[in-house]
């Protein structure tokens, strides 16, 4: 159903995107080229940073080493840079202050209250502000593109189609809502240990992605859940951490590290004047981004592409 994917880019905003986007990867890797797109390259460290991004969104942490998510992401950066030299190649250009206003609407729709937060969303991104800024500057020029070649033929999207996805899609949220991430221990006698230790590690400063890479450990995004489905024991356990602190949990599984990213209270439902707008532009990007991918196979027809990976 093609409400749910677009109530995705709604509702994930341009975090998600960022972490996408993400410019730096914590590991190092024995850098080569994975594919040639005309005069330019697509480096190994390039697609590996993309990939470790990924790791951001629930479910992704499994799907890395995977071969053929691996070369779909390399077909994505490989249509990402055909994209970027025809617009270049067309003239298109983002000015300072359009870009400015592009960041500054990035803030409001992820609700980053401020500089310092904007800092700690890219931090958790492993991003740089400038590394952000390009970003943007690219997708404003790859939206100008899908304009400029796809002109005034897209049909528009209808009122009650935008009422539908609003009222079937956007999630009424009630009561408490807790975001967990989980890092499971082995199990064995030494794991209670290993469990206070890590949390020690955590209070020093470490967060679960560098714990989990350090010691080599599953780590689990759960994203935003209601208070009322968890385990009893567990919820109960939940109420004495505040937001950003970390217990040890035992479950069937054995021992988890379980972080209290944030905690939500009440009822939080947006209105239809606040979503609208933006339910009609993601459906209407949904459908470009379709017929975009149909001109960029013409873009592809026309380059020198040798994939290498």
């Amino acid at each position: 159903m093609k409400g749910k994917s677009a109530l995705r880019g709604i509702m994930c905003g341009a975090l998600i995107l960022a972490a996408a986007w993400a410019g730096r990867a914590a590991a190092e890797v024995v850098d080569r080229i994975v594919a040639v797109v005309n005069d330019e390259v697509i480096s190994l460290s390039e697609l590996e940073m993309m990939i470790k991004s990924m790791h951001f969104r629930p479910g992704m942490e499994s799907r890395a080493r995977d071969k053929a998510f691996q070369r779909e992401i390399l077909e994505a950066l490989i249509d990402q840079k055909l994209a970027n030299a025809e617009a270049k190649r067309r003239g298109l250009n983002v000015t300072d202050k359009e870009l400015e206003a592009a960041l500054e609407d990035f803030k409001r729709q992820n609700r980053l209250k401020d500089d310092a937060a904007l800092q700690e969303a890219l931090g958790k991104a492993h991003m740089t502000l400038n590394e952000l800024k390009e970003r943007i500057r690219g997708q404003i020029l790859q939206d100008r593109l899908m304009a400029l070649v796809l002109g005034p033929n897209l049909p528009p999207v209808t009122e009650s189609e935008v009422r539908r996805i609003y009222e079937t899609e956007v999630p009424k949220e009630k009561g408490t809502q807790v975001h967990l991430k989980i890092l499971s221990l082995p199990a064995g006698e030494e794991a209670r240990k290993k469990a206070e230790a890590l949390a020690g590690e955590y209070r020093q400063g470490a967060d679960l992605e560098t714990l989990s890479r350090r010691h080599g450990l599953p780590l689990q995004d759960l994203g935003v859940i209601a208070e009322d489905d968890l385990n009893p024991q567990l919820a109960g356990f939940l109420r004495k951490l505040q937001p950003r602190q970390v217990g040890v949990v035992e479950s069937p599984q054995g021992l988890q590290l379980v972080e209290l990213v944030s905690r939500r209270t009440g009822t939080e439902t947006r209105s239809y004047e606040e979503m609208a707008p933006r339910i009609r532009q993601a459906l209407q990007r949904q459908e470009m981004a379709k017929r975009f991918g149909e001109y960029l196979k013409t873009l592809r027809q026309k380059a020198h592409i040798k994939i290498l990976l």
